[in-house]
């Protein structure tokens, strides 16, 4: 014979917060995804892990943006070095002290 318990206010709270923070649509997405992979990982928590990290992002884009980052890298060491070079420049033509030419 099954036992049907009342629902508890708290959780019946706690539910509805993470059903409005999309928490249960997102950990619903990440299951159907998983059952739905015809050769199953070996660490399925691993998978869901990787899968909610990724923010519904396709691996594709994750490159993309990786490979944004580095090249913004590059040019902002690149930047750097620019403006090293122009203030050893500057520094030639003018004194340090900041006296002026009258």
């Amino acid at each position: 014979m099954a036992h049907y318990r009342t629902p508890d206010p708290k959780r019946e709270q706690f539910r509805r917060y993470l059903e409005k923070a999309g928490v249960v649509d997102s950990l619903t997405s990440v299951l159907v995804s998983l059952y739905e992979q015809p050769d199953k990982p070996s660490n399925a928590l691993e998978f869901v892990k990787r899968h909610l990290n990724s923010g519904g992002q396709t691996s594709t884009d994750t490159e993309a943006l990786q490979q944004e980052v580095i090249d913004l890298r590059q040019s902002c060491a690149r930047l750097a070095e620019e403006n090293k070079d122009l203030k050893s420049k500057l520094q030639r033509y003018e004194p340090e002290d900041g006296a002026a030419a009258d």
